[in-house]
């Protein structure tokens, strides 16, 4: 009888030495809602042997209808402590690290005490984004950002493209004209949607079920591939 393991069929399409070779990288994912969670699992079930999750909140009830780790047992927990438990769930092998701090410009050190093969940006903080894009470029760490996924319908609208050629994103709008104050010059991929965002007239963006957790796995496949590349 053939030996079946957690990640053969993984390993079908990418064979044992890169499934191996993934199990040697450390991913950093900052912001473990809606889009980071999605990435979180995926990289869990993609043999990523090390991911250091960063975020700050607790889990709420209004999280439900989009975070994979949301669920009326988990409401009241630290995302980054229920991530850890369902990672360890799915693969104790799994190193977690975890950062359960909100990052700004007096701790972002935190995120670079290990060296990261990846970095996910999924956080939904302008200040810190601008300050990811600003310390990855410096510490030449590969990174991509999530850019605006509230107030859109249509997961089919998303792509991974480069931050200039963004159309119909407000945030990433803003993120392009940080960049040309900053004069910063470098290609910065991001995720983001082409969809008009859907108005509606209050300051809390809405959001489903299907266009953060499509985002999410979107950037995971971009960055498992990328991480392949590098092996190639």
């Amino acid at each position: 009888m053939l030996k079946h393991h957690k990640y053969d069929r993984l390993e079908k399409i990418i064979g044992e030495e890169q499934l191996n070779n993934l199990s040697k990288k450390t991913v950093l994912v900052l912001g473990c809602g809606g889009v980071g969670g999605y990435s979180i699992e995926a990289l869990s079930r993609s043999n990523i042997g090390t991911l250091i999750l960063v975020d700050f909140d607790k889990i709420e009830e209004s999280n439900i209808n989009r975070q994979i780790i949301a669920l009326d047992s988990t409401i009241g927990l630290l995302k980054t402590d229920a991530f850890e438990a369902r990672i360890k769930d799915i693969n104790k092998e799994i190193r977690v690290i975890k950062i359960s701090e909100f990052i700004d410009d007096k701790n972002i050190d935190l995120l670079f005490q290990e060296p990261i093969d990846y970095l996910i940006d999924a956080c939904d903080t302008m200040l810190t984004k601008k300050l990811i894009i600003k310390e990855c470029i410096k510490r030449n760490i590969p990174f991509i950002s999530s850019m605006g996924t509230g107030n859109k319908f249509d997961p089919s609208k998303l792509e991974i493209i480069d931050i200039k050629k963004t159309i119909n994103d407000p945030l990433a709008r803003m993120i392009r004209k940080f960049m040309k104050d900053e004069k910063i010059n470098k290609r910065v991929m991001v995720l983001s949607s082409t969809e008009l965002p859907v108005k509606t007239h209050d300051r809390t963006p809405g959001s489903t079920a299907f266009v953060p957790s499509s985002a999410g796995l979107l950037i995971a496949s971009y960055v498992v591939r990328k991480l392949l590349e590098k092996e190639l």
